[in-house]
């Protein structure tokens, strides 16, 4: 069961916004993440609990950020509940996209393992509903995913397999690399392991 620490930056000026601290596995049906996200004071600013079934669905998502709440998983699409601070209004959401996503490193592991590209697919695109900081605001984005090398690297124990990702924002068409190594983010804008306390878990 990996544990560990990322650091969340701004991608263009790289202005330290929170930490995450992590712990995830796969189990018997699929894989589940859950972290705390604290503010670089110290001060907690949020959390992550996702859980996907064995084919990478989300057959449960709850996030906290700012007192905003959401709770969604893949039903007719997506489907999500989100709350405002008072908790006396909630607003109910649904879009026919694949999965969600957002800042925390826990959604690029979750496309990944939704898509299961090999290196010798073609890209494939893939619609997300985002919610965006601070306030889990929901927008919908459509993504391109392409799986462009596999390495393993030599380790004490098991070669370590590294993937490395291009997406690309279809919107816009900015691309960006992402390299994951089992469910656990070695690398991606904005995104920094800083602490990894056991190996990454290899999905089957």
């Amino acid at each position: 069961m990996p544990r560990g620490r990322y650091s969340l930056h701004d991608p263009h000026d790289q202005t330290l916004l929170a930490e995450e601290h992590f712990q995830c596995a796969p189990g018997p049906t699929g894989w589940r993440y859950v972290s705390q996200l604290t503010t670089p004071s110290g001060d907690h600013a949020g959390s992550v609990d996702l859980a996907l079934d064995e084919l990478g669905r989300p057959i449960r998502l709850e996030l906290h950020a700012a007192s905003w709440q959401v709770r969604g998983a893949a039903l007719d699409g997506v489907t999500w509940v989100r709350t405002d601070p008072t908790g006396s209004h909630a607003t109910e959401g649904n879009v026919r996209a694949h999965a969600f996503t957002g800042t925390s490193p826990a959604f690029l592991v979750a496309t990944a393992r939704l898509l299961r590209l090999t290196p010798s697919s073609s890209a494939t695109r893939v619609r997300l509903v985002a919610f965006t900081d601070p306030v889990l605001a929901p927008r919908t984005v459509d993504q391109s995913w392409a799986l462009i090398a596999r390495e393993a690297h030599t380790t004490d124990n098991a070669p370590l397999i590294v993937d490395e990702y291009q997406v690309t924002a279809l919107d816009t068409g900015e691309r960006h690399t992402v390299h994951l190594a089992g469910d656990v983010v070695l690398a991606a804008p904005g995104i920094e392991l800083e602490d990894l306390q056991s190996p990454p878990s290899v999905f089957p």
